[in-house]
Formats: structure tokens, sequence, C-alpha cells
């Protein structure tokens, strides 16, 4: 399997400093960084290490729960997923930790019951590499097929 690789360029100190994180196998982009919009509400149009692993955990769970629909035997027509993930303060360590992440599903399947899809988004949330990687976070799930 290949391997995938991303680069910062980091100027100045935490508070005051700041980067750009470039998506360096695709080359879609280079993105800001820093860390007073990294913890703000409004994150000003900057990306951060959050928001980049939400977006790689909400394709690896669409992936993987497209092909848990389909062993189950269904076939899974529409997936949209939304990943949340929460920065906080570390009170055991100290520092800052992910404290949280949210996956969330709706999904149009044809060949599953509610049920029946609610054990393939499970089985997506701990099968997929990127939960897999992130097994210190606690990770939940909600999942509904739509109407």
């Amino acid at each position: 399997m290949p391997t995938r690789s991303a680069r910062t360029a980091w100027n100045g100190t935490l508070e005051q400093g700041s980067g750009q994180v470039e998506l360096s196998s695709s080359k879609i982009g280079t993105y800001q960084v820093s860390f007073p919009t990294r913890s703000a509400d409004d994150p000003g149009g900057n990306t951060s290490p959050e928001e980049l692993i939400a977006a790689a955990h909400s394709a690896c769970f669409a992936m993987q729960l497209s092909a848990n629909v389909a062993e189950a035997g269904g076939s899974p027509d529409a997936l949209e997923v939304s990943a949340e993930v929460s920065l906080g303060p570390d009170k055991d360590a100290g520092g800052f930790k992910l404290t949280g992440i949210t996956l969330t599903v709706r999904g149009e399947v044809s060949g599953l019951d509610a049920d029946g899809f609610a054990r393939a988004a499970q089985a997506a949330k701990e099968g997929c590499p990127v939960s897999k990687a992130l097994t210190g976070v606690e990770i939940s799930l909600d999942a509904a097929l739509e109407s």
C-alpha cells in the first residue's frame, strides 16, 4: 500500500507564529495554520490539525461504511458523513489534546434496514484505519437512514 505525505513550514512562537501545511501527495493545496486561529471559534479561513483529522476521518469512515454495507448485502446509494474533532486542555499531562470526535452519517441504502445500517456503521467506526489510529480519543457515532 502507498504512503501519503504532507509537510508544514512553521515560523515563530506558538502564540505568534504561523505556518503553511502542504498536501504533498495530492498537490491540491497549501493551507495556513496558526495557534490563535486553531483555538478560536472562527478560524478566519485557516485550517487546523483538527480539521485535517476530521477530513481524514470522515473520508475513511465513508469508505469503510460503504464496504460494510455491501458486505451485509446492501447497496450504499449515498452516504453523507461529517466528523467533528474537538480540541481542549489536557488536565492530566498539561497542554492540549483531542477531547472527542463525533461522526455523523446519514445514508440512503437499499437492502438493509435501520438495524443493519446501524451495525454496519458501528463496525465502520471501529474498523476504519483512522479510527484505529485515534483509539486514545473518545469517538461517538450518530448513524441513521434517510427516509
